[in-house]
């Protein structure tokens, strides 16, 4: 008798994909939280061939900050238009403008935080009571206390050591109104896991992660893209670098490497040689050793 055998990517697809269609069957109103980065679009290609030749049954909802990258809304654009789903927006500008978050000041101001008031009253205005997100464990130590089926409690707040059981693969979706879930389909993905599949599928992603010329400025152990939002100081040297980002962010907190990685062949032999996570150039992870955590207690992604 013949044996079938999955190798380690179908592995980690095959659960990811059940992990989509268990939160189609348990929950009235999820979306994708999509970013524009390469975790969200692995979890929309994912749920893509979840529900395949069927279109995605859920929308996807981005949180404009209104620093993106160029590249990044451009390509959330077109992938709206290639899938033919629906698109939520909040927008963090919105949010400023209406008194309902302060925009940060000074050198080092950024809008990642003021995300989570414009998530969770999306959240709420659009009654979703579970919210897919491409976070993965090996990214932060915040994000390895994940379970799959994550519980938010009324106010959107996460609690790292109230979460379910999730025994056998079994998950508990239950919530009392007005509280939501957050699923992981991707948790137990490394960044290395990501771009083998990636290569493997030949799914588009933003130009950002291949290596490219950019104007950008020394700052805080990393390379910041220069922008019309970036407050440079007197001893700041704007300089043109062939960098390449590995995770992306707001354009005013996402470092870049300095690399010659222009393929996925580049890439993933790249990656396979570092030892520093992918965050490690976010100046939002920098604020303290705990802040990825204190953001996502308040409700972040």
């Amino acid at each position: 008798m013949s044996k079938y055998y999955l190798n380690y990517l179908d592995e980690l697809e095959s659960e990811a994909i059940f992990i989509l269609r268990e939160v189609w069957a348990q929950f009235q109103n999820p979306v994708i939280l999509f970013s524009g980065g390469k975790d969200s679009i692995l979890v929309t290609h994912l749920a893509k061939k979840a529900f395949y030749p069927a279109k995605i049954p859920f929308p996807l909802m981005h949180v404009d900050t209104g620093h993106n990258f160029p590249e990044t809304i451009q390509f959330r654009d077109n992938i709206i238009k290639e899938l033919g789903v629906n698109l939520i927006v909040g927008s963090v500008q919105e949010s400023i403008n209406d008194g309902r978050v302060a925009e940060e000041k000074g050198k080092n101001a950024t809008r990642n935080a003021l995300q989570i008031t414009t998530l969770l009253d999306a959240i709420e205005a659009n009654k979703v009571d579970c919210a897919i997100g491409g976070g993965r464990r090996d990214e932060e130590k915040a994000r390895a206390k994940e379970r799959f089926f994550s519980h938010r409690d009324d106010f959107g707040q996460w609690d790292p050591k109230n979460q379910r059981p999730e025994l056998w693969n079994i998950f508990n979706g239950k919530h009392f109104q007005g509280e939501h879930f957050r699923a992981f389909p991707i948790s137990n993905w490394t960044e290395m896991d990501v771009w083998n599949y990636i290569k493997r599928e030949n799914i588009a992603i933003p130009s950002l992660y291949f290596a490219h010329e950019r104007e950008v400025v020394w700052r805080q152990d990393t390379w910041i893209p220069n922008s019309e939002f970036l407050i440079l100081e007197d001893h700041e040297e704007v300089v043109v670098k062939k960098i390449r980002f590995r995770t992306l962010g707001d354009i005013t907190i996402t470092g870049g490497d300095e690399s010659e990685a222009d393929t996925l062949e580049k890439i993933a032999a790249e990656v396979a040689g570092m030892r520093n996570t992918e965050r490690g150039n976010r100046s939002d992870d920098k604020r303290s050793e705990s802040a990825m955590e204190d953001r996502k207690r308040q409700g972040y992604f």
